[in-house]
């Protein structure tokens, strides 16, 4: 089911999109692919919304910086100094935050609007970044289906082809607070993660990836999130195939847990520390599933060079339930 959610500055209108199955319910942007709701049911059966959206459009357009729910692209994260090289030339991006490139530049993926199309129990979103969008090479054709499984499990598959070398890392931008409100930090944490990527003052990786024992960055064990991360984790089951669980969010107030499975090798863990406007501080936990930040100018990382005849392929499963 599909209705008119607003039309932007320039006359474009934006959709919204119900999906429900499980007793789950999932509303989607056609703008910037977003995820403005996720509505479950707790143990008890009341039902709530767990992630952070504005109720209309101009919220979204008046607050851009946080990426609420948002698909991000065509680089997730930042690379240091808006730069990076490819095949002996070296490509330069908008800075976007501070002297680095954030989330794909001044108009990423999450501020284009989508070409939606419903597939069984879901959504194909698509969309052509042409070649030097925000300073990218390469005419990248991109599609993200969500699609809602048995039991309510929201599934994000990313695929992309490119006509010329380029770089690619795509992820989406949820807050999740499983209460449905109030502050998030209490909120309960476990990661399949025994490194994390240390980061400079502009947090930019910095050196090698470092363990995480004795730290507070160890969250193999499940425990409280409290606040003051922005870090990517570096999963120990690296690139796979298959989606496989990495991550578990359980919220004691509610009963309510969200496990995350994915392909990729990295999780960049956002305690929203720095949220505004009509969010306060700590509202909400971003698991990004992604590969590192500053990958194309880091060799030793995972690489997210992606070349003519290549496809790119990532999934990531975010299943709820409550007890």
């Amino acid at each position: 089911m599909n209705e008119p959610f607003g039309t932007l500055p320039d006359g474009t209108p934006v959709q919204r999109w119900t999906l429900e199955r499980g007793g789950v319910r999932v509303r989607v942007l056609s703008y910037g692919g977003i995820v403005q709701s996720v509505e479950v049911p707790d143990g008890a059966g009341r039902t709530a919304d767990v992630v952070l959206g504005f109720p209309d459009l101009d919220g979204y357009l008046a607050h851009p910086e946080p990426y609420l729910g948002a698909v991000i692209g065509r680089y997730a994260n930042r690379i240091a100094g808006g730069r990076f090289p490819l095949d002996g030339r070296t490509y330069a991006l908008a800075r976007t935050n501070g002297p680095n490139a954030l989330h794909g530049g001044e108009r990423g993926f999450d501020k284009r609007v989508w070409e939606v199309a419903p597939v069984a129990h879901g959504l194909r979103l698509s969309r052509v970044s042409p070649h030097g969008e925000e300073g990218f090479p390469g005419r990248l054709a991109v599609t993200v289906t969500y699609t809602l499984g048995e039991s309510g499990a929201l599934r994000i598959a990313y695929e992309a082809v490119t006509d010329a070398p380029t770089v690619v890392n795509l992820t989406n931008h949820t807050y999740w607070n499983l209460s449905g409100s109030g502050h998030a930090g209490g909120h309960e944490l476990r990661l399949a993660a025994s490194r994390y990527t240390p980061v400079d003052a502009d947090l930019i990786p910095a050196g090698e990836p470092a363990d995480v024992t004795g730290s507070r960055f160890d969250f193999r064990t499940a425990r409280r999130t409290g606040s003051g991360y922005d870090h990517n984790f570096v999963l120990d089951k690296g690139v796979t195939g298959t989606a496989e669980e990495v991550a578990a969010l359980y919220d004691p107030a509610s009963g309510r847990t969200l496990t995350v499975a994915t392909t990729e090798p990295g999780l960049q863990l956002y305690t929203a520390d720095h949220l505004s406007g009509p969010f306060s501080p700590g509202a909400g936990i971003a698991l990004e599933t992604q590969h590192f930040p500053d990958s194309p100018n880091r060799p030793d990382f995972p690489s997210t060079v992606l070349r003519p005849g290549e496809v790119f392929r990532s999934e990531t499963v975010y299943a709820l339930s409550a007890a």
